[in-house]
């Protein structure tokens, strides 16, 4: 089980490529960059890149719904990204109809052209057994550490090999809770997400770490659960000290013994 940090594209290449070797340093296994409409997760990737050695970089993920397969391949060669330390992250993105074939005709598409690994982001059962049978493996999203375990039970029945990961909105400071709340209430109102929610019986701010009691309670359950948990970083701002805390503070509260 590994322990990795998750960001948002829109944080930029400068600061991306600033905070990167500060994660690195700490131990955590990978960084996680969403892609969004005001931030390039490939270009975070590559800014990160050149200032770290072993991190993993990670999409966590690019909907191909809104940036196809073969423009998300040239992205990947212009950037020269290593295959040994890519994962690749895709989702279906919005747009509902089709999202299973968009899905799966993308990962041929990356399988040709893109080295490292591929994995799908993926909330439904039809999507997660997609990207068992698919790809290198699934991203979970917004999930108790019980969903978790039951749904990577699922994606190793459907294939062996399939990596689990989960993305759990994480806050260590006190002055970052609101940020928090206010993001598990935006997504509690997406129709997918809602649905989620219910199926659970919990509200979305369950699924998360809202403090740093909470992650440290929390995260032996999800330990066990998946293959590698991505603390999704919830800061008071988004400057380059902020983040940097956040480094710090999770990394102590997660290191062996702790």
């Amino acid at each position: 089980m590994t322990v990795s940090l998750g960001v948002a594209g829109s944080l930029g290449p400068d600061l991306l490529a600033r905070l990167a070797p500060a994660v690195e340093d700490a131990g955590f296994a990978a960084l996680w960059i969403n892609d969004t409409p005001g931030g390039d997760a490939l270009a975070g990737l590559a800014a990160a890149a050149r200032t770290t050695s072993r991190l993993r970089l990670a999409t966590g993920v690019i909907p191909v719904d809104r940036r196809p397969a073969p423009a998300i391949a040239d992205a990947v060669e212009a950037a020269d990204l290593s295959a040994e330390r890519l994962v690749l992250g895709i989702g279906s993105g919005a747009a509902r109809e089709g999202a299973l074939d968009r899905v799966s005709d993308a990962v041929e598409v990356l399988r040709a052209r893109v080295g490292g690994r591929i994995v799908v982001g993926a909330l439904g059962p039809r999507m997660r057994r997609l990207g068992a049978e698919r790809s290198d493996g699934i991203l979970l999203n917004w999930v108790t550490a019980e969903t978790a375990a039951a749904q990577a039970r699922e994606a190793r029945a459907a294939s062996a090999g399939a990596s689990v990961a989960v993305y759990v909105r994480t806050a260590v400071d006190p002055a970052a809770r609101s940020r928090l709340e206010e993001e598990a209430g935006r997504y509690a109102t997406f129709p997918n997400y809602a649905a989620n929610f219910a199926r659970m019986g919990v509200p979305a701010v369950a699924t998360t770490f809202p403090d740093a009691a909470a992650l440290a309670e929390g995260l032996p359950a999800y330990e066990r659960a998946v293959d590698e948990v991505v603390l999704r970083a919830v800061t008071p701002t988004d400057d380059l000290d902020a983040y940097l805390a956040f480094v710090a503070a999770t990394a102590l509260a997660t290191a062996p013994g702790a």
